[in-house]
């Protein structure tokens, strides 16, 4: 069963929707500001790639009670959503199947749950709304209700692969038959508990995040929501929808060997990127772009640079690759999603985004990496992202002319 694109939302710290995204990311534009949805004045590094949210959401059928209970993370799925949703032209069912990645979920509520937990530990207004909305599962529901449909709701929470995974899984989902369409994607928002995480890691770049860079010292944190409507090619063409894409391969892969370091020479990722184009029916000679995870921190890039240097042999330096995390972030668990839309928008529009932040190529990457805004003939793209624990994930798309 072949699976097409009918719809796309994307909010990113480029902007919210298709148009504002595709411009900063064909131009390479750095949208990593200073941070100021918490405090960041006690952290080594004090800036993410945060998001602008519009001062009212757009309309929707939940019940202003509800919208005024949203946090976030909420927030930016239901950005990403209602454009992806409109796009594609969908009425609502009782049957249709959401799938979601997400690492953090409502993290922001459960930090305000412990805030107020250690200092007021007698005060327990507001904290039954905290707990019940924490849970992953409530954006999702929020989501159902503002569109005014229902059906199974899955969500993946497989580290920094989670947004990868659940348009994997979608996409799976539609091509064995069991359902003609599902609504899928990622999300995560900026919180001071998880950047303070990565701070005390000191996984985060006190400069700047320069993926493949040879003096790469860390990532930028960044926050958003991408959604994609996949559906049928048949029932797309019934119903006579514009089709943005066709999503045609998807592997994961595990390699288990470190709680946060990938496999040197990148085993799992190179065995995700094979199962990919296996199911693609598709050679690295084939693809024509890679939308790398590339998060500026030295094991990772290194790691990847390797995967991706064994998995396509000769045509390795044939190849152009970037990672748009050096303008927006990593967004975690949206990320993977995030970069799928990234690849319709290069698919559909014939354009490669570069990544600008790079100074002196790392020696290790044996293909081209994309530095300047550049127009081009594509018509596969390539998306990797792996997480901590091991977990890695590759999606194929084909433009659709």
């Amino acid at each position: 069963m072949r699976v097409v694109v009918t719809g796309a939302g994307i909010v990113t710290a480029q902007g919210v929707g298709w148009k504002a995204n595709a411009e900063g990311f064909r131009d390479g534009r750095v949208a990593i500001r200073p941070i100021s949805v918490f405090d960041a004045s006690r952290q080594r590094v004090k800036v993410a790639g945060e998001v602008a949210l519009p001062p009212a959401l757009p309309e929707t059928l939940l019940s202003p009670h509800k919208a005024r209970r949203l946090d976030r993370a909420a927030k930016l799925l239901l950005l990403a959503a209602h454009e992806a949703w409109h796009q594609s032209g969908w009425k609502p069912s009782d049957d249709l199947p959401v799938v979601l990645g997400t690492t953090s979920g409502g993290m922001s509520l459960g930090q305000d749950y412990y805030r107020q937990a250690v200092n007021t530990p007698h005060s327990h207004r507001g904290q039954p709304t905290r707990v019940s909305h924490y849970q992953a599962q409530q954006q999702a529901l929020n989501l159902a209700d503002g569109f005014g449909f229902h059906g199974p709701v899955t969500i993946i929470a497989n580290a920094c692969a989670s947004g990868a995974n659940a348009v994997g899984h979608a996409w799976e989902l539609v091509r064995r038959g069991r359902a003609q369409r599902v609504l899928t994607g990622g999300y995560d928002a900026l919180s001071h508990l998880v950047f303070a995480g990565f701070d005390s890691l000191q996984a985060l770049s006190p400069t700047r995040c320069r993926p493949f860079d040879a003096r790469r010292d860390g990532l930028a944190l960044g926050e958003g929501g991408a959604v994609l409507a996949l559906e049928t090619l048949e029932l797309a063409r019934q119903r006579d929808a514009t089709i943005l894409g066709e999503i045609v391969g998807y592997g994961a892969a595990t390699d288990a060997h470190h709680l946060t370091q990938p496999h040197a020479q990148g085993d799992a990722a190179l065995a995700s990127m094979k199962a990919a184009c296996q199911k693609a029916g598709v050679t690295p000679s084939q693809i024509g772009y890679i939308n790398a995870h590339g998060t500026g921190t030295p094991l990772n890039d290194s790691a990847e640079a390797a995967a991706i240097n064994r998995w396509a042999g000769e045509h390795a330096a044939a190849i152009p690759v970037s990672s748009t995390k050096s303008g927006i972030g990593h967004m975690l668990g949206a990320a993977g999603a995030a970069e799928v839309v990234i690849c319709l928008m290069a698919l559909r529009e014939q354009w490669l985004p570069p990544t600008s932040t790079l100074q002196s190529p790392d020696p290790l990457c044996g293909f081209s990496i994309v530095r300047k805004p550049t127009a081009a003939k594509v018509e596969y793209a390539l998306t990797n992202s792996f997480g901590f624990g091991g977990a890695n994930a590759t999606v194929i798309l084909r433009r659709w002319a």
